[in-house]
């Protein structure tokens, strides 16, 4: 049996629900927190969907998002789905209006062809690229740029699906000049190398659901020790959340092969750009350098 969230009256706003909801998380059940990651990547799809529908595409019960609803202390879903409207009226297009306004730009035939996977993948991507610009704060890329330049030793750590992120950052800013150390999992010592970060240094981390643990101890270790974070995820209540000094929630609205790399991949681009441009002096052409055959 689930236990009530909260013994406080139900949150007023969407704002605060959401404060409330990554308060709880830890002590949420395992169905509650899996409510809770889609109830806060996806507030443009709860706002307009019946909860059956919203069931549906989490995968749960409905009657669990009603209980969801009522251990925050609403009457019901539908009260606090209420604050999700309020919150559509001055909000920019959620994930999937984005995909129906692309495929109808692009063309939304479906023939389970070899090309119908491609157009497939570039709506989604186009998609994610597009509320990149309207869901990452700016001052968020300024303070992680802020920690790169400023940072003696980059470390960077990212596993399975994250790993070419992590790939990225490191050859991009080996050739801006930046000393970085690649937590390679191969050989099982990425943690105790892990241990030689020291004050001055920054971790830069990048997972996804489902989470390598060995990335989420790195974080953990690194808090501990004071070590600035700078972290991309996919939900605010990943659980590098917690330890980043800046965090980039980049969400995966499904959970299957097809998910892609473009938008973590032009986020971790973009910041290296943007510390080209501080390094080099040159807002306008900031250039990589690039390893060339002589």
């Amino acid at each position: 049996m689930q236990k009530r969230l909260s013994q406080d009256k139900a949150p007023e706003d969407y704002a605060d629900l959401i404060r409330v909801i990554h308060e709880r998380f830890d002590s949420m059940s395992k169905t509650y927190q899996k409510i809770a990651v889609y109830l806060t990547q996806n507030p443009n799809e709860v706002a307009v969907h019946s909860v059956n529908g919203i069931a549906e595409r989490c995968g749960i019960h409905a009657s669990s998002f009603v209980r969801f609803a009522q251990a925050l202390g609403y009457q019901g879903f539908k009260e606090l789905q209420g604050l999700y409207q309020k919150r559509l009226s001055n909000a920019a297009p959620g994930f999937e209006a984005r995909i129906k306004a692309l495929k109808g730009d692009l063309g939304s035939k479906s023939d389970s062809s070899e090309f119908d996977f491609l157009r497939d993948l570039v709506v989604r991507d186009i998609a994610s690229l597009q509320n990149m610009l309207t869901e990452i704060p700016p001052e968020d890329l300024v303070n992680a740029v802020d920690l790169l330049e400023k940072a003696d030793t980059i470390y960077l750590v990212g596993q399975m699906r994250s790993a070419p992120v992590a790939d990225l950052m490191r050859y991009i800013l080996t050739m801006l000049g930046k000393r970085t150390v690649l937590l390679d999992p191969s050989g099982g010592i990425a943690t105790y190398i892990a241990r030689n970060m020291r004050p001055g240094d920054v971790l830069f981390a990048v997972s996804f659901r489902f989470y390598a643990k060995e990335v989420v101890d790195i974080v953990e270790e690194a808090a501990n020790h004071n070590i600035p974070i700078i972290a991309i995820s996919d939900t605010t209540l990943s659980p590098l959340a917690k330890s980043a000094q800046v965090l980039f929630a980049v969400p995966e609205h499904e959970y299957t092969f097809s998910r892609s790399l473009a938008a973590p991949m032009c986020l971790a681009q973009a910041l290296n750009v943007a510390l080209a441009a501080r390094l080099q002096n040159s807002t306008r052409t900031p250039r990589i350098p690039t390893v060339t055959r002589q």
